[in-house]
Formats: structure tokens, sequence, C-alpha cells
């Protein structure tokens, strides 16, 4: 049973890489999420047979109460709150490490505890400790310590994201007086509890730990800003994959060793890239606040010049290529059904109609995509920033649908700007810009876009799938 469970993993591991290696393109996404969900199946399956495997029932009633929990929040959750919900998952990854370290702990004392003729009838995971020697002994408590501290840094963390994604926390930076200094002392702990830990084995500074880590987690994410909350649940994300890795090395689970360094190497590179797309250093984003210089910013002048639909209707008419560019504010309204449309019928017409997505677009990478895929937007007019951004000098008309930083011109032209550097979507370069917004207001991160008042800007007001409808009644 050995040999076959050891199979299954190798199998599982695969399909996994296959499953993170699909999800790279649209079209391979959906099959790349059912070798997801097979290799998960199988890992299942070939743990609960394999060595060490017990406590049937108990496992079974576990697995059918998870799923069925799953199925409910499936079909509860809408598109606008997949970053929350991802947030969510990744504290009950860090909460799960947390919990199996301890237990590793525990389950270590009992065997050390025991002599040797009772080490030889043991089974499972505790056979698997009777037989290790005392330097095998000293890597696990490492192991172990290391994915309980990385887990609880994780859980709290990804709570205090969830908190902020979903408004019910400030989204603003916060921390408490001492800032990073705290967070240095509890990691400098933290340091002292391992060596304590590792020379005695005593549960109190694994413990005394743990406490530092939450605290850790809490106050580190609290003191970043909501705009960066995007690379905020990507690094969660990897982290939770690193916790999984280490409790792997505690349990000597070779599956989890690998699927938990997929995810935490994947994470890690998908935070470097979102840094990069929002001309961000890493470090500065885990250390807090949304950038900026310092000066204040400039001060933007003007006057926000409405339209009616009729407007967009004409100009709509007269054009030969429109861009449409997607924002968080496009899922809120839950317009996506209604911009598929207002492409069908534009593409109809023989105009040309294509999407420009910004890296960090939405609160969670891939969000936008996500949308459109739902409503059946053709996955070849879907282009990233780098693919469309050279094309706004020959565009007609560029729609922007809930979108504020990401389409911001100060930060090309501001330097004292928050998001200064940042990459964005040149859409004002077009000969005309329609921005359907709900308000005047300045959108999730607080920063003022200079956009908004220039000459060839109109200003879609209200709803974003009241207004296209509206707008659709207008085009045959």
């Amino acid at each position: 049973m050995e040999g076959f469970t050891t199979a299954a993993y190798i199998v599982a591991a695969v399909l996994f890489i296959l499953s993170l290696g699909g999800l790279s393109g649209q079209e391979s996404a959906k099959r790349a999420v059912w070798y997801g969900i097979f290799g998960m199946a199988l890992a299942v399956f070939a743990t609960l047979i394999g060595p060490g495997s017990g406590f049937w029932l108990l496992s079974l009633i576990l697995i059918a109460g998870g799923g069925a929990i799953g199925v409910v929040v499936a079909k509860r959750v809408q598109m606008t709150e997949m970053p929350q919900l991802v947030a969510a998952m990744h504290s009950l990854v860090g909460l799960a490490a947390v919990f199996v370290g301890f237990n590793a702990h525990f389950e270590l004392g009992r065997v050390l505890a025991m002599d040797e003729s009772a080490r030889q009838a043991l089974e499972g995971f505790a056979a698997v400790l009777a037989h290790k020697t005392p330097v095998e002994v000293n890597i696990l408590k490492v192991e172990l310590f290391l994915g309980v501290f990385i887990g609880a840094i994780t859980f709290t963390g990804s709570v205090v994201a969830f908190g902020k994604l979903a408004g019910s926390v400030d989204g603003k930076p916060k921390q408490l007086p001492g800032g990073h200094m705290l967070n240095a002392a509890a990691a400098a702990l933290s340091l002292v509890c391992l060596i304590w830990y590792f020379n005695t084995g005593g549960f109190f500074p694994l413990f005394l730990m743990t406490l530092a880590a939450l605290f850790i987690g809490y106050h580190l994410i609290m003191g970043i800003g909501g705009a960066d909350m995007p690379v905020v649940v990507s690094m969660l994300n990897s982290y939770s994959g690193w916790a999984a890795a280490a409790i792997g090395f505690s349990l000597g689970n070779d599956l989890l060793i690998v699927v938990g360094a997929l995810v935490g190497s994947s994470g890690a590179i998908l935070s470097y890239i979102m840094c990069k797309a929002m001309n961000r250093q890493f470090v500065s984003v885990i250390l807090g606040g949304f950038g900026g210089s310092g000066e204040p910013a400039a001060e933007v002048t003007g006057e926000q010049v409405a339209i009616d639909a009729d407007g967009v209707a004409a100009a709509l008419e007269d054009a030969d290529s429109v861009v449409i560019i997607p924002g968080y504010g496009l899922a809120v309204a839950q317009a996506q059904q209604s911009v598929a449309e207002l492409t069908r019928r534009l593409r109809a017409k023989g105009k040309e109609v294509r999407f420009a997505i910004h890296p960090v677009a939405g609160r969670l990478p891939g969000h936008m995509n996500v949308l459109l895929a739902e409503a059946k937007v053709p996955y070849d007019i879907v282009l990233e920033m780098d693919e469309i951004n050279e094309d706004f000098p020959e565009t007609d008309v560029s729609i922007v649908i809930g979108s504020n930083d990401i389409v911001n011109p100060a930060a090309q032209d501001d330097p004292n700007s928050p998001i200064a550097g940042m990459p964005v979507l040149e859409c004002w370069k077009s000969k005309v810009v329609f921005v359907s917004k709900r308000g005047q207001g300045t959108g999730y991160s607080g920063i003022e876009n200079p956009l908004f008042y220039k000459e060839n800007t109109r200003m879609f007001f209200g709803d974003a799938k009241k207004s296209l409808d509206d707008l659709l009644s207008r085009i045959d």
C-alpha cells in the first residue's frame, strides 16, 4: 500500500503542476482547474488508505462536512467577493498549519517519553517519530516551529486582509505606537523562542512564539494600505504555501512538501509581478503604506464634464476602434453581461472592440479576466496592458468602467503622487474617453485622478449596469 501511495502522490504532483501551468492562459484555465480537482481527490484518497491511515468514520465525516460547506460558499459568494474569499481560505491554511504543528509537538513528546519496547509497537506518524535519531528530532523541532510561525502570521494577516477587502476594516494603513519596532521586537522574541524550544522541547516557548507570530500577522497587514491589498493577498498565498511545506517536512509527507513549494513559489512570483506592475518595491509594500514621496501631490484643477447615454451612443456610432477598460466598479455593479452585449453589438457593426486589462485591475490578480470569461467575451480581444498601451493614440473611443488608479495620468506626470512611476493604461491618449462612474469620489485608494478633468474626457455618471443598459437601448 505504501508503494501505491507514493505513486499516487507523484501523479497528483504532476497534475498540480499541469494545473498551475494551465492557469497561465484563459483558454486552458478550465482544464487546469479539473487537473487540480483530480489531483487533490487522488491525494486525499491515497492518504486515507495509505500508511498510518485510521479514524475512517471521523475522516469521512470531516470530508463530507468540509465539502458541503465548500458547495454552499461557492454558490453564495459573488464575483465581487472573490478577493476576500481567497484571503479567508489562506487564513484556514495558516490555522491548519498551527494545529498540525502543535499536534506534531505533542506526539513527539509522547513518543520520546516511551521506553524502547513500547516504541516498537507504534504505528503511523508515531512510528516515524520513534525511528528518528536525536539529530533528526532536532531538525523536526525546527521544521514544526517554522510551520507554526509562518502559519500563525498567515492566519491573522489573512483575517485582516479579509476585513480590509470586505470593507469591515478601514483600508488606511494603521499601526500601534512604535510601528515597525513592535514587529521587529516580536520577530526577535520568536527567534529567542526558537533557541529556547530547540534546547528544551517545551511547549511554552512554542506557545509564546505563536502569540508573537499572531501579532506580527495582524500588525503587519494593518499597516498596509488598501491599495496594496492585491499584492498582500498574493503574498499571503505564498506564506500559506511555505507553511504547508514546512508542515510537510514535519509530517514526512512528500506531496505536502511539493504542493507547498509550488504554492509558495508561485505566490512569491505573482507578488513580484504585481509589485513590478505597480512600480513598487516588495519590501516597501510589506512594511506598510501606499508609497508616496512625502511631498504634497499636485493639485487637480478643472471641471468634470458629464455626458448622457445619447452622447455616448453617438460617439460609438462614429467610432471605428473602441477599447474598454474594466475595473472593480464593473464587478460591484455586476455589469459584465451588459459589457459583453455592448461588445457583441459593436462588433456586429464592424467596429474593432478590445479590452485592456491592467495587472492589478480589481482587488485580485485575474479578477477582470474571470468576469469577462464568465460573460463569454472572446479571449482573443482581452489584452494585457503591455499589449495594448501603444494602441491608444489610434483609438477612437476608450470606455473606462469602474477603474481609477490604473488609468491615472498622475502616475506619469506627478512625481509626488502616491502612485508615481506606476505603469498605467494610457487611455487619455485616445480621441475621447468615457468614464462610467457612480459619482465624483476618488475610489478605493483615495487618490484624485486628473483623467476625469481632461478636455477629451466625459463622465458617464451612474451605476455601471444601469448606465450600460441605458446605452444598449440606444444601440441596435
